[in-house]
């Protein structure tokens, strides 16, 4: 048997070894790939009618994201990572940080239970069953995070969870400059 032929499957590992490692640290030239760029950046949040995930028949349209800057929060009972971030955005909400709640191609029973149990940090609870303003947000799961000023126009996109240091590091400043954006 020929010795070369031994050292194929090796350089064909290592060949490929390289190349997952080239893939891998593409990304860490700094850029945060918690942070997907959406093209609705700098855009009005897209025209809804959604029910309130409480009252059913109670209709939201896109006005409820005019006249203060807000959070707009994709959450559901199935996101474990949702289930981690929840108890943050209660202390959020109970620091005075408005935060808009859509409920995201779930069991809307189960929504209202787990909000019933968990604390509602949401000023308005929307009900996004079929997952359409989802869709027309770009949104590829849940969690997300859209940071909306008060003109209605989302300003930033997070995907993942809300923590206390993605809130103090990124989002914060960014609220807290929409905040001064808004009174002035």
């Amino acid at each position: 048997m020929n010795k070369k032929i031994l050292f194929i499957p090796l350089a064909l590992f290592i060949g490929l070894a390289v190349m997952f490692l080239v893939q891998l640290t593409r990304n860490a030239g700094g850029d945060d790939p918690t942070k997907l760029e959406s093209v609705l950046v700098g855009k009005p949040v897209p025209q809804f009618k959604l029910e309130d995930l409480v009252e059913a028949g109670k209709l939201y349209e896109q006005d409820i994201f005019k006249g203060e800057p807000l959070l707009l929060n994709v959450w559901a009972t199935w996101c474990p990572t949702c289930y981690a971030e929840h108890s943050y955005l209660n202390e959020l909400a109970a620091d005075g940080v408005k935060i808009v709640g859509m409920n995201y191609k779930d069991d809307r029973l189960k929504a209202v239970n787990w909000l019933n149990e968990l604390g509602n940090p949401y000023v308005h609870s929307l009900f996004d069953g079929n997952g359409m303003l989802g869709m027309d947000l770009g949104v590829y799961g849940a969690p997300e995070t859209f940071l909306i000023d008060a003109n209605g126009v989302i300003r930033y996109r997070h995907v993942g969870d809300v923590n206390p240091r993605n809130w103090s590091e990124t989002l914060q400043p960014m609220y807290q400059a929409l905040l001064e954006e808004a009174k002035g």
